[in-house]
C-alpha cells in the first residue's frame, strides 16, 4: 500500500474516531500528523509542523479576540441597534446586505478572510438579536466574500491572470468576474432557501425581544469609542494598506486591552480555542498530505484520462475538495496548470474551464475547516457553536459534492 493511500485512510480514520468518540478533531489530527510525519516516513517534528497554518492561527485568535472585547464592552450591541434603526422592518436584507458589502471589499482587494474578518462578526450578532440563523448570515458573508475575490482588482483575480499569461492563455477579466460572481450569487439563492426561511427558535440570547428596535442605542463612552476607532483601523488597514488581517487585528486588541485591562479578561474567554485547535490540527495534517504527493499523484492520474470533459470534471473536484481543507490561493495556484494541456488543445474553452475551476475551488471556502468557516464558527456564540459547526459540516459536504458539477455543467458542458 502506497504512502499516498495510507494517509488518505488515516484521514478517513480521524473523520470516523472523532465522530464515535466526540474527540476535537484537531487533536486526532496533530497526532496523526506525528504518527504518519515522524514514525512512518522518518520527519523531525520540526517538518511536520511546516505544515501548521500559522496565518491562520493568528487570524482566527487575533479576530475573535477584538470582537470579543467589542462584545463584551457594549460597542457590538451598539452597532447592532444603529443597524436595526437604519433597515427598520427589512431584518431579512441584512444577509444580503453581508454579502454585497464582503463581495464589494474584495472586489476592491482585500482579502477573503480580512473581509469576512470585519463583516461577519457584527452580522452574526445581528442575526442571533432577530431571530436568523447565525449560520444563513455568515454563509452569506462567506459566499460574497467569494464572489468579489475575482474582480480584476481582486486578489484571486489576479493570481488566476498571472498564471495563465505565462502559458499564454488569456482569460476575459469581465468574464471571469461575471461568471464567479453569477455563481457565487446563485448559491447565495440556493443558502437563503436553505436557512433564510426560517426564524432562529433555539439557543436565543434571554434578552432579546421583539421590540428591541424601538429601545435608544446606549451612550458610548471612552471604551466603546476607542473600540470603534480600533474597528475602523481594521478595515481601513486590511482594505486600504493591505496589512495582515491577523497581526493587525491582533496588536489593535492589544492596545484595547492595555488601557481597558478588566474588559480584556472577560474578552480572553471569547477566544474560539477548540476551532483553533480544530482547524489548525485539520489543515496541518491536510498539508502533510499535499507534501507527500497526494494532490500530484491526482493530477497525474487526471492527466492520464482521454476524455477532456470528464478530466475537467474531475479537476473540478479536485479543486473543491481539497480547497476546502487547505488554502484556496495554493490550489488554484497548484491546479491551474493541470489545466493548461486540455485547454491549449482546444477541445475545451478557456475561459469556461478557468471559471468552473476558480468557482468550484472557492464555494467551499464555508467549510469549517477554511479560514472563512471557521471564522463564521468562532464568532457564532458559545451555545450555538456547536450548531454553527454540524451546520458548516453538512454546507461544506454538500457544496463539495455538487458545486463541482454544477460549474463544471454551466461553465464548461453548456
Amino acid at each position: 500500500m502506497s504512502t499516498e493511500v495510507i494517509g488518505v485512510l488515516v484521514l478517513a480514520a480521524v473523520f470516523v474516531l472523532s465522530g464515535v468518540c466526540g474527540l476535537n478533531m484537531g487533536i486526532l489530527s496533530l497526532a496523526a500528523a506525528f504518527v504518519l510525519g515522524s514514525v512512518v516516513l522518518g520527519r523531525t517534528p520540526e517538518e511536520v509542523l511546516s505544515g501548521f497554518p500559522a496565518a491562520m492561527f493568528l487570524v482566527l485568535v487575533a479576530v475573535t479576540f477584538l470582537f470579543g472585547i467589542a462584545r463584551v464592552n457594549g460597542t457590538v450591541d451598539w452597532l447592532v441597534r444603529i443597524a436595526v434603526r437604519a433597515v427598520g422592518d427589512r431584518v431579512g436584507a441584512i444577509p444580503w446586505v453581508l454579502f454585497f458589502l464582503t463581495a464589494l471589499l474584495c472586489a476592491t482587494g482585500s482579502a477573503s478572510p480580512a473581509a469576512v474578518a470585519i463583516v461577519a462578526p457584527i452580522g452574526i450578532t445581528f442575526a442571533v438579536r432577530h431571530r436568523v440563523n447565525p449560520l444563513y448570515a455568515g454563509l452569506m458573508a462567506v459566499n460574497g466574500a467569494a464572489a468579489g475575490s475575482f474582480a480584476p482588482s481582486g486578489i484571486l483575480g489576479g493570481i488566476v491572470h498571472s498564471s495563465l499569461a505565462a502559458d499564454h492563455l488569456p482569460v476575459g477579466a469581465g468574464q471571469l468576474f461575471a461568471g464567479t460572481f453569477a455563481f457565487n450569487l446563485a448559491v447565495a439563492g440556493v443558502t437563503w432557501l436553505v436557512y433564510g426561511r426560517k426564524p432562529l427558535t433555539s439557543g436565543m440570547s434571554e434578552d432579546a425581544s421583539d421590540d428591541e428596535e424601538d429601545d435608544p442605542a446606549p451612550r458610548l463612552g471612552r471604551e466603546q469609542v476607542a473600540t470603534l476607532a480600533a474597528m475602523a483601523a481594521m478595515v481601513l488597514g486590511t482594505t486600504v494598506f493591505s496589512l495582515d488581517t491577523g497581526f493587525l487585528a491582533l496588536t489593535l486588541a492589544a492596545l484595547l486591552a492595555l488601557f481597558f485591562r478588566r474588559t480584556a479578561e472577560a474578552a480572553t474567554k471569547e477566544i474560539a480555542w477548540p476551532v483553533v485547535l480544530l482547524v489548525c490540527g485539520i489543515v496541518t495534517y491536510v498539508s502533510l498530505l499535499q507534501e507527500i504527493g497526494v494532490v500530484d499523484s491526482l493530477g497525474t492520474t487526471i492527466a492520464e484520462v482521454g476524455a477532456p470533459l470528464m478530466a475537467a470534471l474531475l479537476i473540478c473536484y479536485v479543486a473543491g475538495v481539497v480547497s476546502a481543507f487547505a488554502s484556496t490561493t495554493g490550489i488554484l495556484g497548484a491546479l491551474m496548470p493541470l489545466s493548461v494541456p486540455f485547454l491549449q488543445s482546444g477541445a475545451i474553452g478557456t475561459t469556461g474551464m478557468v471559471i468552473a475551476l476558480a468557482a468550484a475551488a472557492t464555494v467551499v471556502d464555508a467549510s469549517p475547516f477554511s479560514t472563512n468557516g471557521a471564522l463564521v464558527v468562532a464568532n457564532s456564540p458559545e451555545r450555538l457553536r456547536a450548531d454553527a459547526y454540524r451546520g458548516l459540516m453538512r454546507w461544506g459536504a454538500g457544496v463539495c459534492a455538487l458545486a463541482p458539477v454544477c460549474a463544471w455543467l454551466a461553465f464548461v458542458v453548456v
